[in-house]
């Protein structure tokens, strides 16, 4: 036999257990947003269930509407951090209107008119509505990949809302599955509440584990001044284009930029003025791009882009804009501000580079060298020398 009261200790325990938890992800993380809802989730559901562990030995109706409006407040606030987790606005009205309208109705039914069914459907309304509104973002997200703990979380809401309409369709059968009755089957239901609960938030903590190993996967292909990408995604993203131009025939090009002069600003105006002018470039150079074009920092004042399917030509013109950009910003220039030039080397993939990304940057590298040696602040695209004919004696010795 299932001790009610018994189980209802568990829940409060597991929900205190749970809100600990996220205290602890909440301090740890601080701008992780949604462990904040589910952390009061938690609480207040441990709250709630402590409301209704009252109920069993009071004779009141107040412990039994503070549980109920605890549980209620529960599922509202866990499915509020979902929208948060997604970035999505929290519907606070939604959510308030949802639960008011909910706890209303149990304690119209309970205190004015005397009907457990309708009570009870209002409850389950109440639990089983914001988490139902919530599976479209867990089974849909935006960026369109369903992580293992959203799918799970998914799972585990769809199961709790079975087992609420259950418990409903009972009631309007002319069964009593109300914790008034606490009857066996009751106990079953809490039971499995129970385990569902803590089987949720376990979902829970695996979409922020997602995420927070998404961010340092992140942080770890970003330069840390810039932004932009750095060298080991900048070499990443060459091997993904080189493969895929050897597999389709589709060439793309590479952009080698330095800037010019660079070590003068730091020696003459400190390093912090050369950090402002790789900040500045970088926003200056990115208004000149395509959706699609990466833009890359690969040490000290050494960029690179990289253009998908994009010919020699195409990829000329849009150094010459970058190139453009700087030197309008250069002249506009004024009091303290520093004027940046560069000098921008220009490559194009074809058969003989293959899946050699090595390959592309030194030929773009060797355009850039000549982009200097022409006076630098200027461009030069990377043309091959033709192979040298052979001497005559030799041809004639070949056909003698």
């Amino acid at each position: 036999m299932l001790n009610v009261s018994t189980l209802w200790t568990v829940f409060v325990v597991n929900f205190l257990a749970l809100g600990l938890i996220w205290a602890y992800v909440t301090r740890s993380y601080p701008k992780f947003a949604a462990a904040r809802f589910w952390m009061a989730s938690a609480f207040v559901g441990a709250t709630g269930a402590m409301a209704a562990l009252v109920r069993l030995f009071v004779a009141s109706p107040v412990p039994l509407l503070l549980g109920a409006a605890g549980v209620i407040a529960a599922s509202c606030l866990a499915a509020m951090g979902i929208q948060r987790f997604y970035d999505r606005p929290v519907s606070w009205r939604v959510m308030a209107a949802t639960g008011a309208l909910s706890l209303g109705g149990v304690v119209f039914f309970m205190v004015v008119v005397e009907h457990m069914q309708l009570r009870m459907l209002s409850y389950t309304l109440g639990q089983g509505l914001p988490l139902a509104l919530s599976l479209r973002l867990l089974l849909s997200p935006p960026e369109g990949r369903v992580s293992p703990g959203a799918r799970l979380s998914g799972i585990v809401i769809m199961t709790i809302i079975a087992i609420l309409a259950a418990r409903t369709a009972g009631n309007l059968l002319g069964g009593d599955f109300s914790s008034v009755a606490g009857s066996q089957s009751h106990a079953v239901m809490v039971l499995g509440l129970l385990f569902l609960s803590m089987t949720l938030n376990f979902g829970f903590l695996l979409m922020a584990m997602d995420r927070l190993r998404n961010e340092v996967a992140d942080l770890a292909l970003l330069d840390d001044l810039t932004g932009v990408a750095n060298r080991r995604h900048l070499l990443q993203r060459l091997a993904e284009e080189c493969a895929r131009s050897e597999r389709s025939g589709e060439p793309f090009s590479l952009l080698v930029i330095d800037l010019d002069g660079f070590k003068t600003i730091n020696d003459t105006h400190g390093h912090a003025a050369g950090d402002a002018c790789l900040r500045h470039f970088t926003l200056m150079a990115q208004t000149r791009l395509r959706p699609g074009d990466m833009l890359a920092r690969t040490g000290g004042d050494e960029f690179c882009v990289v253009l998908p399917s994009s010919g020699l030509r195409e990829a000329a013109s849009i150094a010459r804009r970058v190139l453009e950009v700087c030197r309008q910003d250069a002249a506009g220039c004024t009091s303290n501000d520093i004027p940046i030039a560069i000098s921008i080397g220009v490559a194009e993939w074809d058969r003989s580079i293959g899946q050699f990304p090595d390959r592309l940057i030194a030929h773009a590298d060797h355009a850039l060298y000549a982009a200097k040696k022409n006076g630098k602040n200027d461009f030069a695209v990377y043309d091959p020398a033709p192979p040298l004919s052979p001497e005559p004696t030799e041809v004639a010795r070949k056909f003698a």
